[in-house]
């Protein structure tokens, strides 16, 4: 468990850090103002990753790291105004980009396996993207217009 909890601390680490930058680089909140936020989250991902591992039910982590951060932030929780001000230093986008980074070298590692499946998956990923894509085209428009924007 501990040797888990080394490797979380330096992946959530690496991912703060990057995206600390990217908040900074794209969103001009300098790393100093964003660091509380960015503790705040990591160590809520920390949490939720260590009660994945410890309760004896299965749930994804990713819903323990929902539920942590729910009730942390809740108006009525001790701090949570603390909370919800650090926390809206760092911008999502700023999180998603290493993330998103970091599953595009995940897949990268695995095309050999990627292979094996075919030329039909390859159909249904296009197939997926090119709909996500002009979906949120869509919708994207239609908010725009209803909004008066375009």
């Amino acid at each position: 468990m501990i040797q888990n909890i080394q490797e979380w601390v330096l992946v959530l680490l690496i991912f703060g850090i990057t995206a600390l930058l990217g908040n900074w680089i794209g969103y001009d909140v300098l790393p100093l103002e964003a660091i509380p936020g960015m503790i705040v989250l990591i160590l809520i991902c920390l949490a939720g990753l260590i009660l994945q591992k410890l309760l004896p039910f299965s749930m994804p982590s990713v819903a323990y790291i929902g539920i942590i951060g729910i009730l942390v932030s809740m108006p009525w929780m001790p701090g949570a105004a603390l909370v919800d001000q650090w926390t809206t230093k760092v911008n999502l986008l700023a999180l998603a980009t290493p993330i998103l980074a970091y599953a595009g070298i995940a897949i990268g590692r695995s095309w050999a396996d990627f292979r094996k499946l075919g030329w039909k998956s390859l159909v249904v990923a296009v197939c997926v993207f090119v709909g996500t894509f002009l979906g949120s085209a869509i919708i994207a428009e239609i908010i725009l217009r209803i909004q008066g924007i375009i």
